[in-house]
C-alpha cells in the first residue's frame, strides 16, 4: 500500500479531544486540531449548517446517482479554507454508504503515487484530493484518463523498451478541494461534473455552528455568548470552533465552566481577538501600514519586515481577511489602509483616505 494513502475513513462515535496550541486567527488547520475538528464535523447533509445552495445541489446529484445505481459525477469543491470542504467530502461518502480514501495534491508528486492509490480503490469508493490544484503534472495527466474512462496506463521500463500496460480501475467518485480554483488547469476543471463554490458564513449560521459545537463538547453556553464568538470568527466555522475551545478553557479555569457573555469577552480579550476578529498579527500589520507608512501605499514585503513575519504569512494569512473586512485595499502601487482601518485603531484618517466621504 502506498505511503501516501490513508486508511478507510470511518466516522467515530466518540473521539478524545486534544487541546490545540495557540495559533493565529486564520482558517488553516494547525497541528493538534485534527481530532477536535473531527469530533465536531456533521455526519450528513441535514446536519451540515450553512451553504444551502451547495447542500441542495449536492443532494440532487447524490440522490439521482443512487436511483440510477451508478456512481455520482466527480465533484469539485472550491473556496477559502475552513468552510467545510473536507467535511463535505466525508458526508458524500457517508451518504453513498462507501469508503473514503484521502490524500492531498502535494503528496502526489509522481504518476506512480496516484496509480498506487487508484489501484486500491473499490467500486463506488470516494477519492478525496485536498488542494488538488497542487497536484504534479504527470499525476494530473494520469488522472484525466482515470476520471473519464476509469482506466490508467502504467509505463513499465524506460527508453525504447518501455511498454504501456492498461489497468482497469473500478468506477469511483473523485472529490477535489481547492482554495485557489484559478490555479486549476482547464482540462482538469472540465472533467468535474459538479462544481460548488463554498461561501463565507453569516452571523446566524455561525451562531448555530457554535451552539451545536458547544452541545457536542457538553459546554453550557448562553445565546449572547455564542453570538459574540460567532461575530469574531471571520465568517469561518473552523475559526468559530477554535475560539469556542479557547473560551471553554477560560470558563473552566476562571468559573464553573458555563460560558456567558462576560466569559466570552474576557477569553477573547486574553487571546487578542478583537471585535472584528483581528488578532495581534492583523493589528500589527494595520499599525505598520498606518503608523509606519502613513496609510500606504506600501509593498507586502515592507509590511512583512515591519511585523517580523514572512511575506507569505502576511499575504496568505492576514491580508485576505483585512481586504474582505474593508480595512486594506490592494492597489497597483501597493497596500493602502482605508478610513475604516484608521477608525478601528482609534485614529483620524487624513483627507483623501480611501473610503472617506
Amino acid at each position: 500500500m502506498s505511503d501516501i494513502e490513508r486508511t478507510e475513513f470511518q466516522l467515530p462515535e466518540d473521539l478524545p479531544l486534544t487541546r490545540a496550541p495557540e495559533a493565529p486567527v486564520d482558517a488553516h488547520q494547525h497541528p493538534g486540531e485534527q481530532d477536535a475538528e473531527t469530533s465536531l464535523r456533521p455526519r450528513s447533509l441535514q446536519e451540515f449548517i450553512g451553504q444551502p445552495k451547495v447542500r441542495d445541489q449536492l443532494s440532487l446529484v447524490l440522490t439521482g446517482a443512487r436511483k440510477r445505481g451508478v456512481v455520482p459525477d466527480h465533484v469539485l469543491l472550491s473556496g477559502p479554507p475552513g468552510l467545510g470542504k473536507t467535511t463535505m467530502a466525508m458526508i458524500i461518502a457517508q451518504e453513498l454508504g462507501t469508503s473514503l480514501r484521502m490524500t492531498s495534491g502535494p503528496a502526489l508528486e509522481r504518476a506512480g503515487d496516484l496509480a498506487a492509490m487508484l489501484s486500491n480503490l473499490m467500486e463506488g469508493d470516494v477519492l478525496f484530493i485536498d488542494e488538488i490544484h497542487r497536484i504534479a503534472r504527470p499525476a494530473e495527466e494520469m488522472l484525466y484518463m482515470a476520471m473519464e474512462d476509469f482506466r490508467i496506463d502504467v509505463i513499465v521500463g524506460k527508453g525504447p523498451g518501455a511498454t504501456s500496460i492498461p489497468l482497469e480501475i473500478p468506477p469511483f467518485t473523485l472529490v477535489g478541494a481547492t482554495t485557489r480554483s484559478g490555479m486549476l488547469t482547464g482540462p482538469l476543471r472540465d472533467r468535474f461534473g459538479f462544481t460548488a463554490q463554498m461561501e463565507f458564513y453569516g452571523s446566524d449560521d455561525l451562531t448555530r455552528v457554535v451552539t451545536r459545537a458547544a452541545a457536542i463538547l457538553d459546554v453550557p453556553i448562553d445565546v449572547d455568548a455564542a453570538v459574540e464568538i460567532a461575530s469574531r470568527s471571520r465568517g469561518t466555522p473552523r475559526i468559530a470552533n477554535r475560539l469556542l475551545r479557547r473560551v471553554r478553557d477560560f470558563a473552566e479555569v476562571n468559573s464553573d465552566g458555563h460560558i456567558d457573555l462576560a466569559a466570552a469577552q474576557g477569553a477573547l480579550a486574553i487571546f487578542d481577538v478583537d471585535e472584528l476578529g483581528l488578532d495581534r498579527l492583523d493589528r500589527a500589520v494595520l499599525e505598520a501600514l498606518i503608523k509606519g507608512h502613513g496609510g500606504g501605499p506600501v509593498g507586502v514585503g515592507s509590511l512583512a519586515i515591519a511585523v517580523g513575519e514572512e511575506s507569505a504569512t502576511v499575504e496568505e494569512v492576514c491580508e485576505p481577511y483585512l481586504v474582505r473586512a474593508g480595512l486594506v485595499a490592494r492597489t497597483g502601487r501597493g497596500r493602502v489602509a482605508t478610513a475604516a482601518a484608521w477608525h478601528h485603531l482609534g485614529l483620524t484618517p487624513p483627507e483623501g483616505t480611501l473610503g472617506l466621504f
